[in-house]
């Protein structure tokens, strides 16, 4: 009993230690291996959207990686392979993407939304109150409101007194 269960205990951690493989690469000149620590940390994980290839253990990440160590081998510099990850995935891949047209809106529109916000409020603020104008009647016009007033009054009167 003792024997199964060592076997299966033995077989288990087996298993266990083949998925934490490590990678190795072997390069050909000590500039090579910096470029690649370089670059794993410049570029991100288009999975995981918060690491970079070199932190990351998605199955992209491990692709990127030997991608990056197979264009190094073949002689590109760090510049050919950032721009080959960048038409492949999109500027997303890198950690400081380029100043463009869209990047430029996502940074500079929350500003601008409050400095036009700021001004409409202050325009609003600074307009004049509307003035009421108080209409002067002459004598005539006096009368005539006088008795509307008073034809309407005693309407209501004898309303008061028939209901």
């Amino acid at each position: 009993m003792k024997r199964l269960l060592l076997a299966i205990m033995l077989a288990a951690s087996a298993a266990f230690s083949v998925s934490a493989a490590i990678e190795v690469y072997e390069f050909d000149t000590p500039e090579q291996e910096e470029a690649f620590k370089k670059l794993g940390k410049e570029l991100r994980c288009p999975k995981c959207q918060n690491n970079n290839i070199a932190d990351s253990n998605a199955g992209l990440a491990q692709d990127l990686r030997l991608k990056v160590y197979e264009m190094l081998k073949q002689g590109k510099n760090e510049d050919e392979i950032v721009d080959y990850m960048v038409d492949r995935y999109g500027n997303f891949v890198t950690y400081n993407p380029p100043l463009t047209a869209s990047t430029l809106i996502l940074w500079a529109g929350p500003a601008l939304f409050v400095v036009v916000g700021f001004t409409v409020l202050v325009m609003r603020s600074r307009k004049p109150k509307a003035k009421t104008v108080k209409a002067e009647l002459d004598s005539e016009e006096q009368a005539r409101l006088d008795a509307l007033l008073n034809e309407g009054s005693a309407d209501n009167k004898n309303k008061d007194n028939n209901g």
